[in-house]
């Protein structure tokens, strides 16, 4: 917006370097450009202010395939006014000598021919393609389709208005219909969630069965190894007591040696005592043979070898032979 400063009968304007001001006196021209500044009178002038940078255009619009399904486009179009002395003319950009303000509302009448052949150019694309091709390919081409008709249309050409992009923001169908496209998707997505979720659980399961299998064939080696030991076990045993059995062998071999040893000394003292004690009695006899049977006798019973006598007969056989030699004896003495 240019600014006016009023001084009694003449005011002063002073424009943007963005807006193009153009200034007829008389219904001739007396300036006309960018960013100007200037005395004018209020009674003989038309000022018109032309924007000469870049705008924006949202756009936001439905749309139906051909299969009959509605879409809703977001576009934006960026323009800007080429020729502001043609615009000026073709559009009311006339402004309040006074307030500096527009008296009509030009951009919003452009804003909205340039919604309208845009929205016709992509309504007329969106009738040749389905639901499918309009939302997997419909940006691109609504892009080329209204970027090329825009900046080909003779309205806005004899308006002096160029086109310098257009950019398509999204292609949307209704909520329902974009649910069923998507489940399909999501279903491959939810399978390949699920398989990956069952190839972890596989590998989780092998994984366990590869640690069971290493406890087994740890088992299983500690089992074997604890045979070996109990067999080594067994072996040491069975050789102490081999070893044992051998040595108590031999010890009894040595005591049973000893035994015989001894018992053989014995034997031969008790023979040679008893050939000993043979002879001896041997010698007695044949002393005892040379005596008669009274002196036996009465060396017998001095030496008391007769048995305990209960009842003792003398017969006159007896007595004859022992009192004879009695007699005998005592004449000697």
């Amino acid at each position: 917006m240019a600014d006016i400063t009023r001084f009694r009968f003449i005011s002063h304007l002073r424009a943007n370097p963005t807006t193009h001001v153009r200034h007829l006196r008389n219904g001739k021209v007396a300036h006309d450009g960018a960013g100007q500044a200037f005395w004018f009178r209020a009674l003989n002038s038309s000022l018109s202010e032309v924007p000469i940078d870049d705008r924006e255009q949202p756009l936001l619009f439905h749309g139906r395939t051909l299969d009959f399904q509605d879409v809703v486009v977001q576009a934006t179009v960026t323009y800007r006014v080429t020729d502001p002395a043609l615009a000026s003319t073709r559009l009311d950009f006339g402004i309040d000598p006074d307030t500096g303000l527009w008296r009509a509302t030009p951009l919003e009448q452009l804003g909205g021919l340039l919604t309208e052949l845009a929205q016709q150019t992509a309504l007329d694309l969106l009738a040749g393609l389905s639901l499918t091709q309009a939302l997997s390919e419909g940006m691109a081409s609504l892009r080329l389709a209204m970027s090329s008709g825009l900046r080909d249309d003779q309205r806005l050409t004899g308006l002096g208005i160029g086109v310098e992009d257009v950019r398509v923001v999204a292609v949307r169908a209704e909520s329902d219909v974009e649910r069923a496209l998507q489940t399909p998707t999501r279903e491959m997505v939810q399978q390949a969630a699920d398989k990956a979720t069952y190839e972890r659980r596989a590998m989780a399961v092998e994984r366990e069965r590869s640690i069971a299998e290493n406890e087994l064939q740890n088992q299983i080696e500690l089992a074997r190894r604890e045979e070996q030991l109990v067999t080594q076990k067994g072996q040491n045993e069975r050789q102490r007591a081999t070893e044992a059995a051998a040595a108590g062998r031999i010890e009894g071999e040595a005591l049973a040696g000893r035994r015989r040893l001894l018992a053989a000394a014995d034997a031969d003292a008790k023979r040679v005592l008893g050939e000993a004690e043979a002879a001896a009695e041997k010698a007695l006899l044949d002393a005892y043979a040379e005596l008669d049977q009274g002196v036996i006798l009465a060396l017998a019973i001095k030496q008391g070898a007769l048995p305990e006598i209960g009842t003792l007969n003398l017969t006159p056989d007896l007595l004859t032979p022992l009192l004879a030699k009695l007699t005998s004896s005592a004449g000697a003495s």
